[in-house]
């Protein structure tokens, strides 16, 4: 099999338009493509409840153009012969050919289907490209070899194994974490109603201190003598 089933319709593929059932989110545009459903495109959350253990690329934009990471096809597809590029400090491909009205002179690198110019010594400026030149001469193909195609098998079974891993703990601590709170509600009921059926105690008020002044004892007024009586001869 020199090409892929999937590969041709994700060539033909409409990458970012709006999804329809989460239309409203923030991340709705359909830039993923599943190669094993091999269908339409679809968005971020369409991935996470529709295609959770399947393969799947993320499909990017370039000056309006469609580009892959190489970092994610040549897991699933041979690219050789395909012109890469670095854009975003990423190394990418083109997924279809761009239009070129001519080609200047003193190039020495071109698309051997449609005369793009290329950077460097490559056969294909995309991998529609490389797909026409399959199809004509059949001198190049898209199947990885066995050791290649061997060691993606491994990687994409124990990246599964690795979700499903942290899908059961994430699962659990928020089982832990629901539990949690629930504990806590049912405490908090239990003190406001044990707290409804005792009345609160009544303050008793303070005693006050007095300090008792000193008593001044009345000194006593002494008593008046009587004037003396003189007798007269």
């Amino acid at each position: 099999m020199l090409v892929p089933p999937w590969l041709e319709p994700l060539l033909n593929t409409d990458f970012f338009t709006v999804c329809r059932t989460h239309g409203a989110a923030a991340r709705s545009e359909c830039n993923m493509y599943c190669l094993d459903c091999n269908v339409d495109a679809f968005c971020f959350y369409c991935r996470s409840t529709k295609h959770k253990d399947h393969r799947v690329i993320q499909i990017r934009r370039s000056s309006y153009h469609d580009v892959v990471r190489v970092s994610e096809i040549e897991k699933v597809l041979d690219i050789s012969g395909v012109q890469t590029y670095v854009i975003n400090s990423a190394r990418v491909l083109f997924l279809n050919e761009r239009p070129q009205p001519k080609t200047g002179k003193g190039i020495s690198h071109i698309c051997e289907i449609c005369s793009r110019s290329l950077l460097d010594t490559f056969r294909f400026c995309s991998l529609g490209c490389k797909l026409v030149g399959i199809k004509r001469n059949g001198d190049a193909n898209f199947t990885l070899d066995g050791g290649k195609n061997d060691a993606a098998l491994r990687e994409r079974d124990e990246g599964i194994s690795r979700r499903r891993a942290t899908s059961s703990s994430s699962q659990e601590e928020e089982e832990e974490f629901h539990e949690g709170l629930q504990q806590g509600e049912n405490r908090i009921q239990s003190v406001s109603k044990s707290d409804a059926k005792e009345p609160a105690p009544t303050a008793k008020p303070k005693a006050v201190a007095t300090i008792a002044k000193p008593t001044t004892k009345a000194k006593p007024v002494p008593k008046a003598k009587p004037p003396s009586r003189r007798s007269f001869a």
